[in-house]
This record gives structure tokens, sequence and C-alpha cells, in this order.
């Protein structure tokens, strides 16, 4: 055998053995990454009893049976979670905050066409697609977004309805255009995330028994619509959502980030369109308060739900069981 031979061949075994040590080193790493990850634990927690869409923010609510969880939120067909916004004319939104009858309008779609109604109102169809109208820039809580105006006839709609003397517009927003990312209002959010419309969060958490709880301490009643959740769940205990770090609902993987601090919005009688200032505000306030340490976070306001992040995506239904997720 000749030198040429001879290099030939230990060149041939290093490789080998560089191969060797290398699949063996990839094993070792893999399996000390199985063994350093702590396993999920899937707990039952309770079941989803309605699903919500809000397509006008504000808005009346639509109950569905089934629909996509995307990273922006709820949507079914053209039903999506708060993509349509009453703004002014300078494009600052307007909600039941301020308009409290807001809460009166719904906002569906047919063939192509959204639909209005409120009451003692014309119904009003218009074509959802309108793109040589101008997009506005428009602001939520002070944060830049966009939406593509919805036209004159839109406009005289909500401005005979709300009976205001200043002008309001109703804005849509597309695919293409440029949405808000929470963490610039609450570093809780991870810098990635986008919302389009919603106060903050893409979803929105409650359950029944929280409801009851809360209406158990009031001369009257409320209901879950008055506090404009994304997915409500049954079968649990009073507040036990408060715990829910992670949940699994079918394929659909959420993740808690904070509770969702209430306002005047409350207040809002989502059947009479009359807002009090008062209950159930005041009650919350009374026994919903968060710790002193999270003050910087929730400051005067009481919570009521949970504020969710999507994980990963897929298809809710009515019915299907939630699990939490522990590790």
């Amino acid at each position: 055998m000749d030198v040429r031979e001879l290099a030939a061949n230990a060149l041939a075994q290093n490789k080998k053995a560089a191969f060797l040590i290398g699949a063996a080193g990839a094993a070792l790493l893999g399996l000390g990454y199985k063994y350093m990850r702590k396993p999920e634990k899937a707990v039952r927690v309770g079941v989803v009893s309605q699903l919500l869409i809000h397509p006008l923010k504000s808005g009346k609510a639509v109950s569905v049976c089934v629909a996509e969880c995307q990273k922006v939120g709820l949507k079914s067909g053209e039903l999506e979670d708060r993509h349509w916004l009453v703004v002014t004319e300078d494009g600052n939104m307007v909600t039941a905050r301020q308009e409290s009858r807001l809460v009166l309008v719904s906002l569906t779609f047919e063939g192509g066409c959204a639909v209005l109604n409120g009451p003692n109102m014309e119904e009003l169809k218009f074509p959802i697609s309108q793109p040589d109208n101008p997009i506005i820039n428009c602001r939520v809580f002070s944060m830049d977004v966009q939406g593509r105006d919805c036209g004159d006839k839109v406009s005289h709609w909500f401005t005979s309805f709300l009976g205001a003397e200043k002008t309001f517009r109703l804005v849509h927003f597309e695919p293409q255009m440029k949405p808000r990312r929470p963490a610039e209002k609450e570093p809780l959010f991870p810098q990635s995330e986008e919302v389009v419309y919603p106060d903050i969060a893409p979803v929105m958490l409650l359950s029944e028994p929280s409801v009851k709880d809360l209406s158990s301490k009031l001369e009257q009643e409320v209901t879950v619509e008055r506090f404009r959740p994304s997915i409500v769940i049954s079968d649990c205990e009073p507040f036990d959502e408060d715990s829910w770090e992670e949940i699994q609902i079918g394929s659909v993987r959420l993740q808690r980030v904070m509770s969702c601090g209430r306002c005047v919005l409350t207040t809002v009688d989502p059947e009479t369109g009359t807002i009090t200032r008062k209950e159930p505000l005041d009650t919350l306030k009374s026994y919903r308060m968060c710790k002193p340490s999270e003050k910087h976070i929730y400051k005067t306001a009481p919570l009521f739900g949970q504020l969710l992040i999507v994980k990963q995506t897929g298809i809710l239904q009515v019915g299907d069981e939630v699990y939490k997720i522990t590790r």
C-alpha cells in the first residue's frame, strides 16, 4: 500500500469517526433537551358555551357555532372580530364610551355586501370592497392604524343614528393595512403581537359562572354580552379563568397575558343603549380589584375576564372542551 492509499484510508476513517461523534453528540443533545423540557399536563377546566364575534367595534355581537381563531381574533366567513370602526372626521375612534347607542348597531354580511341595522333606521347595504375609497389614518387609544373609508352614505347613516352634531364615518381594516402593536400601550404583550381595532388583545375570555357571581350581587342581573368577550366558558367555578395561564381548545393554543381591566363601557345596557356610569362597575370595584403590586398595571380598574394571545391558530366550536396546560 503506497503513501497515497494510506492517506486516503486515514482520511476515510477520520470522516467516519467524525460522523459517529457528531451523531452521538446530536443524540445526546436531543436526549438532554427531552429531559430538560418538562412534559405538559392537560387538565379539563370547562366547555366553550359561546363564540361571539363583534365585527363593529362597540357594535352588536354575532353568536356563531364555529369560528376560525386567527392571530388577530375570531373569524367566521365575512365576520371578522373588530375589523370595522366608527371614527370622527379627523380619524379618532368612537366607541360606546362616547356614543352609548353604538351597542344597538348590527353589522352583518351577505352577498359581498355589508348590512347595517339599528332601531328606527332603514337597513343600509354597501359593498364590502370599495378600493377606490380613500384610506384614512385613524387612532385607537392614540395608536395609529389604518382603515378604508366606507363612503358618504354610510357616514350619513351613522351621523343620523347617533343624532350628534358632529359627523361620523365608518372605516374597514383590510389585510394589506398596517395593524397596531399592543406592546406600544402595554409592555406585558410580546413585541411581535398585532391587533386591528380591539382595545388591546385579539381574544378576551370570560366564564358564565363569573357573570352569574356578579349578577348575584346586583339588583338587576347582567348578561355576558355586556362584557363583550370573544370566548365564553361554562362548566367551571366563578373566576377559575383567572388562573388559566395557557389553555388548549381543540387545535387552538391560547396564552394569558393579563386580566381585563374594566371601564365605564360595562355600564352600557346592550339592550337599550343607555349608560348609567354606575353599575355593574361600582360592584366590580367592591371585590375585583388587583393586588397592590399590580396597581401600576391596572390602576383603579376592576378585573373581569382574561386577555389572551393566540399561540396556535385553528378552529373553535361551541361544545369544545377547554384544557388548562401546566408543565
